[in-house]
């Protein structure tokens, strides 16, 4: 059940959470008082609604429709706790930064309305999703198919997916990434989904699709 707003709140700028900081919203919506969405334009955190430093947590959080970047993690070890996006712009979580021994967290909560993808993972490390749900989105996770070679983790565990456009996750096959996936639950009246899909990474380029399905340790 996607959750009730109790109140707006709207930031003139980027509301930073500080390293180690917990920020619980009650379930309040936050947006910016500046900015519109501008569809899939590529903006940075300065257009964002959060910038959490490494290890800080979000949690209990709707996040509104005026924003482009949504949740920034710009650091590393960021935990996302029960955060729900009403409308993705450019996509809903950004993850940057950390070494190969990083760890973010997003449990619980939910987005809709993606045109691309809802969390975008260019940084080291591994990302965790758990209990995630997702509406009319382009996929759920994409390793970043241009920011060179980095290999990164995920595991995907307890979603459900409703009418994805594209994949429940892309990840790289020639940088080494791996996904693992669980309980994945997808509703579509389209055609057939690909659950966890994979691309040949360029740094210089649009990275081109290569296929999907299990095949690990890639997925």
């Amino acid at each position: 059940t996607w959750p009730t707003s109790t109140g707006t709140v709207q930031f003139a700028e980027a509301h930073i959470i500080k390293a180690g900081e917990i920020f619980d919203g009650k379930m309040q919506t936050f947006e910016r008082s500046d900015v519109k969405c501008e569809g899939q334009t590529e903006s940075g955190g300065s257009t964002a609604v959060f910038q959490l430093e490494a290890g800080a947590t979000l949690k209990n959080a709707i996040i509104g429709v005026n924003q482009m970047e949504g949740v920034h993690c710009d650091d590393h070890d960021c935990t996302i706790d029960n955060v729900w996006w009403d409308d993705v712009c450019e996509d809903a979580l950004s993850i940057k930064g950390g070494t190969a021994s990083s760890v973010s967290t997003v449990t619980g909560g939910g987005a809709r309305s993606a045109d691309d993808k809802v969390i975008q993972h260019n940084g080291f490390g591994t990302v965790k999703i758990d209990g995630f749900y997702g509406e009319d989105i382009g996929k759920l996770y994409r390793s970043c198919g241009t920011c060179g070679d980095k290999a990164r983790k995920v595991s995907v565990s307890n979603v459900y997916i409703v009418n994805p456009d594209n994949a429940v996750v892309t990840v790289n096959k020639n940088w080494n990434d791996e996904a693992t996936l669980s309980n994945i639950w997808v509703k579509s009246s389209g055609d057939k989904v690909k659950i966890c899909q994979w691309s040949q990474g360029n740094a210089n380029g649009e990275p081109s699709m290569l296929g999907d399905g299990p095949s690990p340790p890639l997925c």
